[in-house]
């Protein structure tokens, strides 16, 4: 057939759009193919390699408006349905970067112009219906060999969702009323960071109810300051809420109208993320003072404020602040300015207010101490320091003399019993995360652990670690929650909650610091380390509890927004080593899952202390680490961060380390468009019975709507479940508020069931933990919608408050 020859119903421009519709598919092809071809030598699957070579030649028979050019790619589609649900099943999300575009391209050439631009009978002519049916037959074939293969096939690498490995229960009797939590006073209030010492984040308030939840209405919006992005949790007392803001400014605000009463700026020059403030009632006290706020500064000072005013308590430290640098310099004697700060709450226990603190991440071997602090509440003095380099010395250092540098931290919010007397205390890693051949014997027993101080004196009573000789930055992110559950004699235990980055959920007596839910040692990962490291052999897996770290990934699991853009995070997984959990960082990109960011983070988890029900909202991302010799990071120029600039982690994917041999290459596995690598969904919300240990229910969290790849917002709200951050809050009536997803919702769950009732539009991303209150018989839901730049959840500077019309 002549070149010049033309159908005589398609027309030029139909025989156009058929070339430059074959060129398309060849660049798919060509793509495939070659990237199908590295794949195969990497160990992987062959689909992109044969699926590439049928639609290169199918493209070239296109081009030559030969209709077995159709033929072949329909073939090259059927093939990829049945692999798809072979590897996938019918996970609609899964399937999408798999099929989309193949039958996208597929659809297209069935348009009439398509048809009449080859040569031929048109595939709509009147003799060539039976085609349609051909057509229709070996789609349906592919999804049935697919499906059969899917189910019958043993598929290599497949693990079970940890999820599920304690087994699913039902929902619990209540062990307790509502009665016993309510009361007068204090118990319509909200105190404390997390609801109460113990951070329970549970309101026993009910009127606002399964019922009647669809009602709520916006009862105001306050603005707190200027710069958006602040997760802060709020507290109430009385007739007034207490909140500060990511520029360490303090408010009070009216309860029940939102109404600025007094601010206070805390920032001495400097801000950052501040997640509350701390209320504290003098005993005896009248006048000025005797109801005071504390709060904790980045810029290093705890500063006490009049609860009715807002004015400096004069008679707290020097005219209303304390400095907590003094004894803070790093290994040079240095203080570094910005390196060390306190972004979470003061913990109130005997009189005592107790902070940590916050270390740079990643910046030098040698930084500033991660010493715990407690002051008088109402003189401000020290009453002791845990510094664990220096067990024999509660007391400050001498003159001329520092805290132990380098130890690990206690950056998340603490707990407190204030029966037992002990302040329970999260704690980080020595720094740098990703290293630890300097790391000292103290370093080693007490970083990613829990530990419980005695309040009185500052000793330790007992620690337990969640993670030996942690080099992937599972810090202990999470306020430890304490609940008190049936003991095996009738009686009752008192139990400590502590969730993880790593995913595991550890329910430890916090009397002696047992595990009450059996824990167990496995072997992990030994290969690929630096010469310098060392590694411990095992780590400490909650099996007899729902695990939310996720199962051991597979090539299969790998996603993108295209056949390339998957096809590019295959070879990426295959050149990566990953041997499950705990695959030690080095030379050569190893893959981190769950993710530096965590399954859990500092929102936490809820618990119900009447039916002993835990809610968990969990994450699922991985990030790709690579460690990088320290000539190569001089030569790249790799230093550390000067006085209060904002943390590296954020701004540059390669962290100095200094004073060790590496720098660390690190960020979040995407693809090229932003999307991530591994498949959805990113998150879950999960309720855990704590009588059992079983999972009661597991949803998807989270919707497609404000993200998209390159930056676009999906404008629809499709469950997709995402990753998220913040926490929630149960009510006496068996509802679970949360926020904590991109797609700036307040959400209501039933608890019993994890059906989702209510939600409402936020002004930004409710990326933080709501509260609950009441004020002359109205109860109020408020949260934060500040939103978040991780997790690309949209800013404001708004506290929204709802209620019952």
């Amino acid at each position: 057939m002549p070149d010049d020859f033309v159908n005589e119903r398609s027309g030029p421009f139909g025989l156009l759009l058929l070339r430059i519709y074959a060129v398309v598919v060849a660049l798919l092809g060509a793509a495939m193919l070659l990237g199908g071809i590295w794949l195969l030598m990497l160990g992987g699957s062959p689909y992109y390699a044969l699926a590439g070579a049928i639609i290169v030649i199918a493209a070239v028979q296109l081009v030559r408006r030969k209709r077995s050019g159709a033929w072949l790619f329909g073939a090259a589609v059927a093939l990829t349905m049945a692999w798809a649900v072979y590897e996938v099943g019918f996970d609609g999300w899964a399937l999408m970067p798999r099929l989309l575009a193949l039958l996208a391209l597929g659809s297209w050439l069935l348009m009439p112009w398509t048809q009449r631009a080859l040569m031929g009978g048109s595939f709509w002519s009147g003799r060539s219906w039976g085609a349609a049916a051909v057509i229709v037959g070996a789609a349906g074939l592919s999804l049935a060999i697919g499906l059969s293969l899917h189910v019958l096939i043993v598929k290599p690498g497949l693990s079970p969702d940890p999820r599920f490995q304690a087994g699913l229960g039902a929902f619990p009797q209540a062990k307790a009323s509502s009665a016993e939590h309510v009361g007068g006073g204090v118990k319509r209030d909200w105190p404390e960071f997390g609801g109460d010492a113990g951070g329970s984040r549970f309101s026993a308030l009910d009127q606002i109810s399964a019922e009647n939840v669809t009602r709520l209405e916006v009862a105001w919006t306050a603005d707190v300051g200027t710069l958006p992005g602040s997760s802060t949790h709020p507290i109430k007392v009385g007739s007034t809420l207490y909140t500060c803001n990511n520029r360490n400014e303090v408010f009070a605000l009216d309860a029940v109208t939102g109404e600025h009463k007094w601010s206070h700026d805390a920032s001495n020059g400097y801000g950052g993320s501040c997640r509350g403030v701390s209320f504290y009632e003098v005993p005896g006290g009248v006048g000025l003072c005797s109801t005071r706020i504390l709060t904790a500064t980045n810029s290093a000072q705890l500063r006490a404020l009049d609860a009715g005013t807002g004015k400096l308590c004069q008679d707290f430290g020097e005219s209303g602040i304390v400095d907590l640098t003094v004894g803070m310099g790093d290994a040079a004697g240095n203080v570094v300015g910005g390196y060390y700060r306190v972004r979470g709450v003061p913990t109130i226990v005997r009189g005592k207010a107790i902070i940590g603190g916050w270390i740079s991440d990643n910046q030098y071997w040698g930084q500033a101490s991660g010493v715990v602090r407690a002051f008088d509440a109402i003189t401000g003095e020290l009453s002791w320091a845990w510094d664990m380099g220096r067990p024999d010395r509660s007391g400050a250092p001498p003159d001329g003399e520092h805290y132990t540098h380098s130890t690990p931290n206690s950056w998340a919010p603490m707990s407190a019993d204030e029966e037992l007397g002990y302040v329970f205390v999260p704690t980080g890693n020595a720094p740098p995360d990703f290293f630890g051949g300097n790391r000292r014997e103290f370093d080693e027993q007490y970083s990613s652990s829990v530990v419980a101080l005695s309040a009185q004196s500052g000793k330790v009573v007992w620690s337990f670690q969640t993670r030996h000789h942690d080099l992937w930055d599972h810090d202990v992110a999470s306020q430890p929650t304490l609940v008190d559950l049936p003991g095996g004699d009738g009686g009752t235990r008192k139990a400590l909650v502590q969730p993880t980055k790593q995913g595991e959920v550890f329910v430890i007596d916090r009397e002696t610091g047992e595990a009450i839910f059996d824990v167990v040692e496995r072997p992990v990962p030994q290969q690929g380390r630096v010469p310098e490291e060392r590694l411990s052999p095992t780590q400490p897996f909650s099996e007899k509890l729902p695990s939310f770290r996720g199962h051991y990934l597979r090539e299969a699991d790998m996603w993108g927004i295209s056949p390339l853009d998957q096809l590019m995070c295959r070879i990426a997984f295959r050149k990566a080593r990953y041997e499950g959990p705990n695959t030690p960082p080095g030379l050569t990109p190893s893959i981190v899952y769950p993710s530096t960011f965590g399954a859990l983070n500092w929102g936490s988890v809820s618990v119900d202390p009447l039916h002993k029900v835990m809610i968990v909202n969990s994450t699922r991302m991985a990030t790709l680490v690579r460690m990088i010799p320290r000539a190569k990071a001089d030569q790249l120029g790799v230093r550390r961060l000067g006085e209060f600039a904002s943390d590296r982690d954020v701004v540059n994917p390669i962290v100095p380390m200094e004073n060790t041999p590496y720098a660390l290459e690190k960020s979040f596995w995407v693809t090229k468009l932003g999307m991530p690598c591994i498949a959805p969904p990113y998150g879950f919300i999960s309720a855990v019975d704590l009588n059992s240990g079983k999972l009661l229910w597991s949803k998807r969290f989270g919707t497609a709507r404000g993200n998209g790849p390159a930056g676009m917002k999906f404008p629809f709200a499709i469950p997709i479940g995402t990753p998220n951050h913040g926490g929630s809050l149960i009510t006496g009536s068996g509802l679970v508020f949360i926020g904590a997803t991109p797609d700036g919702f307040l959400h209501a769950y039933d608890l019993r069931s994890g059906d989702l009732l209510w939600k409402a539009q936020l002004p930004g991303g409710g990326n933080a933990l709501p509260i609950s209150y009441e004020v002359a018989g109205r109860q109020y839901i408020v949260i934060m919608a500040g939103g978040s730049l991780a997790i690309g959840a949209n800013t404001s500077t708004k506290l929204v408050a709802f209620a019952l019309p």
